[in-house]
């Protein structure tokens, strides 16, 4: 059998491609979600972490934001030298390194080991994400790529629907144990997914479809052809000049800025919105936070299945930034009322997060190459800016005016102000 004459939507390409998502996603997934669980359980340490160690919410936001100077700083090296030696030496690398790191949490007892430990927690999961971003640009072309991305994406709600119960759980039941506090616990435990995903990496994680031996030739042959069409409408940038000059990469790099200023706005600061709103044991608090997470989940796919059958990219990421930032100021009018709280925050949730999963679908198509790999770390690790930003200063704000209403209504702002900047990207990333 050949594929020569096969279009793309085939039932031979759709085979193929099924059977590369059902080898490599989960997999992957599981690993973003023991990253995103060891990023942001800092959001609910926050509960009962804050008090015990005397943190002020400025204190506590820049702690949180710091996290973003070492990601940023080592983003693009990593993402480099990911392309260079292969996804699976250098994802196992990142998985057991960051591990280590976020263990450490459980020992700490001042401000500046604090501090310390998100900045080094940042250096060592520097080039996960746009890593795996990057690597699934090997395997699958433009056309199947928001939904492959939204596998993955998947784990960021579901870090808030497993992660903030287990997390609850966690604190409530491990308080006591060794004389240590639920928090200390917290952290520990919750470190060890990502140790065992990183010596799992080499056996589940391969580099190309041309590595493989469970696909045959002829769909090996589909993907490369696939991949080499796509290559085709991508712009390969010949010098570094000519990279940094793209004026489409620094547009791309200041809308994704403002996608995470609201990102890490919810998950940071959801669990605290809560329990503001009444939801007073951690347990409680976390099954409620779930609640947003699973309406964030819901929509990332229904947005990324209309999103590749539609072959339509900017209104499916204008649309969620606009909902998540209305909804955010919304949820700011009744900080008290729990069941509109939940339902406010559960739309913004929804928005917010999908619009992650929405904007990785565009840089690939201006981006090929190395210049991929050097693209997708630049822009995540100038965006990523945003996360030590957000809860900086909706930190600040609080600690400044007393009130969470002002830092969300800064979120908000920016979060339109990104979506209003989509209206610039070409029309060609709609693929």
């Amino acid at each position: 059998m050949t594929t020569a004459a096969l279009p793309k939507t085939s039932v031979f390409a759709t085979h193929t491609y099924g059977k590369i998502a059902w080898r490599i996603l989960p997999f992957l997934l599981l690993c973003y979600l023991a990253a995103y669980i060891d990023r942001v359980n800092i959001g609910f340490a926050k509960l009962q972490m804050a008090s015990s160690l005397g943190f002020s919410d400025a204190a506590y936001g820049l702690g949180a934001g710091i996290f973003f100077i070492g990601y940023s700083i080592f983003e693009v090296p990593s993402n480099l030298m990911l392309h260079r030696v292969g996804a699976r030496r250098w994802i196992a690398r990142i998985l057991i390194s960051w591990a280590l790191v976020s263990a450490c949490f459980g020992f700490v007892q001042t401000e500046a080991h604090f501090y310390v430990l998100r900045f080094l927690l940042g250096v060592a999961e520097a080039g996960f994400a746009p890593g795996a971003l990057l690597y699934l640009t090997y395997w699958f072309p433009a056309a199947r790529r928001s939904r492959a991305n939204s596998a993955m994406f998947l784990a960021i709600p579901l870090a808030g629907i497993i992660g903030a119960p287990l997390s609850g759980l966690i604190m409530e039941n491990m308080a006591g144990v060794a004389a240590w506090e639920g928090w200390r616990w917290m952290f520990v435990l919750e470190a060890l997914p990502a140790l065992v995903a990183g010596m799992l990496t080499f056996r589940f994680l391969p580099d190309r479809p041309s590595d493989v031996d469970w696909l045959s030739a002829d769909e090996k042959r589909q993907v490369a052809e696939d991949l080499a069409a796509d290559a085709g409408t991508r712009a390969e940038h010949i010098s570094v000049r000519q990279f940094l000059a793209d004026r489409r990469l620094w547009l791309l790099t200041a809308i994704y800025f403002m996608v995470v200023m609201g990102q890490y706005a919810i998950t940071f600061w959801l669990p605290t919105i809560i329990r503001n709103a009444g939801a007073t044991t951690p347990l409680t608090n976390g099954l409620l936070t779930s609640l947003p997470f699973l309406a964030a989940m819901i929509a990332m796919l229904a947005l990324s299945f209309s999103a590749d059958r539609q072959r339509e990219r900017r209104w499916h990421l204008i649309a969620p930034m606009v909902t998540g930032a209305v909804a955010l100021t919304i949820a700011s009018f009744v900080p008290h009322d729990l069941t509109l709280s939940i339902a406010m925050l559960s739309i913004a949730a929804a928005g917010m997060l999908s619009a992650t999963v929405m904007f990785w679908s565009l840089p690939p198509a201006f981006l090929g190459g190395v210049w991929a790999a050097a693209g997708i770390g630049a822009i995540n690790a100038v965006g990523n800016v945003a996360g030590f930003v957000s809860p900086y200063v909706i930190g600040s704000l609080v600690s400044v005016g007393g009130d969470l209403r002002l830092g969300l209504y800064a979120i908000t702002a920016a979060v339109l102000m990104g979506a209003a900047l989509v209206l610039l990207v070409p029309k060609s990333a709609n693929r």
